[in-house]
Parts: structure tokens; C-alpha cells; sequence
């Protein structure tokens, strides 16, 4: 199972950062997953995610498309006082569609969408009539029917060119039949079609193995190794290897003593793996104790995973952490 990680490692392509975590972890998957998308303390409940405050803050101006989630549901970490990116599970489905219209008539509801998105022709310059309710003011001082134009418009506009890429793209390489396959042979064709994307985001479920994990972790496993050489080799085929950085997470470890059931339950500290051209291979950080634990039967972290943010942020993003974070955090020299 670990054979394609291998030679992406040999290759020169793939860095391990061991031992990260955070101070006082949680176990839980809600709130860890939460600390993990805002890159919050644990003892703090924070609104907005990383992601979504590196698009407020050093993305200003950039379209809806800034940020993708390949999935049904848009991430937290990438909530922020001003959203923005699109989350869609299939390109095809990316469009306003109204399902209760009667087969061969025309979608009313995406009229109606489109209509409110046109230019207001008794405007100069073509732009969004601007009409004053007196609603609530939204991002950027808009009235409500403003704002709700004007995310239409941006729905609109991505949806179009999300289509229109889809239709033309197709992948340069062979990919495994698996969702994580699936999900990055979509984003290899965003990004050879040319999306102004700053950041994609897709997930591999299943790791929560309390019980028979031997062979379940083998198969994930599997499933991450193939589908992550398949998506590298495509980004070579395009040309654009040395273009992307690919950063993996997880909400915590698994703990050291296996349980009952033949599995392992909530940890703490666990590995990132981090691929690209511009990756310094190598393996970084303390390699965790397996011994010298902590009074919960856990490994002990070394590294802070807001470290790695840091890293991406700072030297694949070029951008001031501390304003995304909050505060600074040590970089690792793995870019």
C-alpha cells in the first residue's frame, strides 16, 4: 500500500513532517476538526478559517473560484467576514437548476438567476444596478438585493467557466477508481484548463478505525498512495508540477495501545505529508516516542501544525502568516 508514497519519496517529491499536533488536544472530531479549519487555540472558538482569512486578507479582488472544495459541503476553513469560493461535488451539477420544471421547458429558476446577475443597461459602464433598499449593509457596505446580485453574479461567472473547462479538459495520466482519485482527477482538470485557483481542498474519509484497523488502514492507504502518484504524474504531463503544492491533515492520531476491537482510538500527534515540485524532500521534525507517552496513552507532538500552515503560507503563498493566523509560528525549512 505504501509503494506509491515510496517512489514519490525516492523521486524527490514528498516531505513527512512527524509529530504535529497542538497543545491541550481534543478528542473530538467536531471540535478538532474545528481548531484544525481555524487554526484556533483549543482553549478559543474562532469563526472564520485559515483558508478563508488568507483569501480576505491577500486575496483581495480575486474571483469565486479562489478557493474550490471538491465535495457537497463548503469547508470551515474556508469561512470568512467576506466569503468566498465554490464547493461542488460535480462540474455538471454546478449551475442554478430547477428540478420541479416541467422535462423540455426551459430552467425558469436559472432565468431568473441569470436575469438578476445582468449588467443594469441605464447604468454606465455596464456594472451591477445599484438599488438602495435600505436593507442591512453586507460585505463591502452593499444593500441586501446588492449583495444578492452580486453573489449571483459571481456564481454565474464560475459556474460558466467551471463547465466550460470541464467540457475541454481531460486527464494526462491513468487514475485509480477511488473517490480521492475521482476528486483529484477533477482538480488536475481544473487546473490545466486554467481556473484562477489559489487553493483546492478535498477529503479522504474513513480513518477513524476503532476496530479492525489492520486491514482498513492498508486499503486507505492504498487508496492515498495510488491516487496522490497518479495526480503527480498528471501535473508533470502538464507541465504544472513545479506550479502546485500539495499539503495533507487529519483532526488528530490514533493512539498507541490497540484497543479490544483490533483497532485504535482518538490520538493526538500524527504526520503531514506535503508533495510538489518546490517540496524539499526529506523527513522533518522529531520522530514521536513510542514509549514516552503522555498520561492519555498518546504520542507526545513536537511540532505545532499552525508551523506547517506558516510554511505554506510564507514561503509556497508568499504572504505574511501573522495576518492570516493571528501570531506567528516557526517555519520549517521543508519549502
Amino acid at each position: 500500500a505504501l509503494s506509491p508514497l515510496k517512489a514519490l519519496y525516492d523521486q524527490g517529491s514528498m516531505a513527512v513532517v512527524q509529530g504535529v499536533g497542538y497543545p491541550n488536544p481534543n478528542r473530538s472530531h467536531f471540535r478538532s476538526t474545528e481548531i484544525w479549519q481555524t487554526a484556533s487555540d483549543s482553549n478559543r472558538n474562532a469563526p472564520y478559517g485559515w483558508l478563508g482569512q488568507y483569501f480576505d486578507h491577500c486575496c483581495q479582488g480575486a474571483p469565486a473560484t479562489v478557493g474550490v472544495s471538491i465535495g457537497g459541503q463548503t469547508p470551515q476553513a474556508f469561512y470568512s467576514p467576506h466569503p468566498t469560493g465554490v464547493s461542488f461535488a460535480n462540474p455538471e451539477q454546478y449551475r442554478w437548476i430547477d428540478h420541479n420544471a416541467p422535462k423540455g421547458t426551459a430552467d425558469a429558476a436559472e432565468s431568473i438567476f441569470r436575469q438578476m446577475s445582468a449588467p443594469d443597461e441605464t447604468s454606465s459602464g455596464g456594472s451591477i444596478g445599484a438599488i438602495n433598499t435600505g436593507g442591512a449593509p453586507h460585505a463591502g457596505n452593499l444593500s441586501s438585493l446588492d449583495f444578492l446580485e452580486r453573489t449571483t453574479l459571481d456564481a454565474q461567472l464560475s459556474s460558466d467557466k467551471v463547465l466550460e473547462i470541464a467540457r475541454k479538459s481531460r486527464p494526462m495520466a491513468s487514475y485509480p477508481n477511488n473517490k480521492l482519485a475521482e476528486s483529484l482527477g477533477l482538480v488536475s482538470r481544473m487546473i490545466a484548463g486554467g481556473l484562477p485557483t489559489r487553493v483546492y481542498y478535498v477529503s479522504h474519509g474513513g480513518y477513524d478505525t476503532h476496530q479492525g484497523q489492520e486491514r482498513t488502514h492498508e486499503r486507505l492507504m492504498g487508496e492515498f498512495g495510488s491516487a496522490l502518484a497518479a495526480f503527480c504524474a498528471d501535473l508533470k504531463a502538464q507541465g504544472n508540477f513545479n506550479r502546485v503544492m500539495i499539503m495533507t491533515f487529519s483532526e488528530f492520531g490514533r493512539r498507541v495501545a490497540q484497543n479490544a476491537s483490533g483497532g485504535t482510538d482518538h490520538g493526538a500527534a500524527a504526520p503531514m505529508f506535503l508533495f510538489g515540485g518546490g517540496v524539499k524532500p526529506g523527513v522533518y521534525g522529531t520522530y514521536p516516542s513510542l514509549t514516552q507517552l503522555s498520561e492519555g496513552g498518546d504520542l507526545k507532538f513536537s511540532t505545532d501544525f499552525r508551523s506547517v500552515y506558516a510554511t505554506v503560507l510564507e514561503r509556497w503563498l508568499k504572504v505574511s502568516s501573522a495576518d492570516v493566523l493571528g501570531r506567528r509560528f516557526p517555519v520549517l525549512p521543508v519549502v
